[in-house]
């Protein structure tokens, strides 16, 4: 018998407010009845308060139920009480695995903060004993999935760095967020696919989330 293909919702990007309840309950029940897992790749709130990231989810206990994953993206860290945010959301069944602290108080060590991402990516990839591997950040691996973005502004989407060790770990699959004006999917030079799954991008499709078979 055929092993039947895993089906992952992704979104990024949604901003939620203290008055954001609702907003996505629609949605979440959807990936709920059509996806095997729900995987949440940063900006899930919009300052980063503990009150946004409690309507967020009170809209996912509502109506999601499969496994779902999380990272954290930079509008998530805004107030400097992640870790209130992240106890919310551990309180709610989602779990964490990588968190991509990227915030302004680290803008001076740019470059050493990319290095540093990409030296745990591969300490996690190392990890893994599984056949399947799948990377989730909030910040983009490549350039393909920003075009749409100014090219000034690049920088601040995404590292480059990050894209070795998903090619020699050969990854099966990698999931960001954070372009809302990028293009929807692309490659790593060694072909692994890359898809940007920022709510405000895939909202141009018709629906705030993207589900991928593997």
């Amino acid at each position: 018998m055929a092993k039947r293909a895993l089906r992952i919702a992704a979104t990024a990007d949604l901003h939620y407010g203290k008055h954001s309840r609702g907003t996505l309950r629609e949605a979440f029940a959807e990936i709920s009845s059509n996806a095997d897992i729900l995987l949440l790749c940063g900006d899930l709130t919009d300052y980063g308060l503990p009150e946004e990231a409690e309507a967020l989810v009170a809209d996912i206990r509502a109506a999601v139920k499969i496994p779902m994953l999380a990272v954290l993206g930079n509008h998530d860290l805004e107030s400097a009480q992640a870790e209130l945010v992240c106890k919310v959301l551990d309180d709610s069944g989602i779990g964490r695995r990588m968190l991509n602290a990227w915030g302004e108080p680290l803008i001076k060590q740019f470059v050493q903060e990319s290095i540093s991402h990409a030296v745990r990516l591969e300490q996690a990839l190392a990890k893994l004993q599984t056949d399947t591997r799948i990377v989730v950040l909030h910040y983009s691996p490549i350039r393909a999935t920003l075009k749409g973005e100014h090219p000034e502004i690049f920088p601040f989407l995404g590292s480059s760095r990050l894209e070795e060790p998903i090619n020699r770990f050969r990854v099966n699959a990698v999931f960001h967020g954070h372009a809302h004006n990028g293009i929807l999917e692309g490659k790593t030079s060694t072909g692994i696919p890359v898809y940007n799954v920022s709510a405000p991008a895939l909202r141009k499709t018709g629906k705030p989330y993207r589900i991928v078979e593997l």
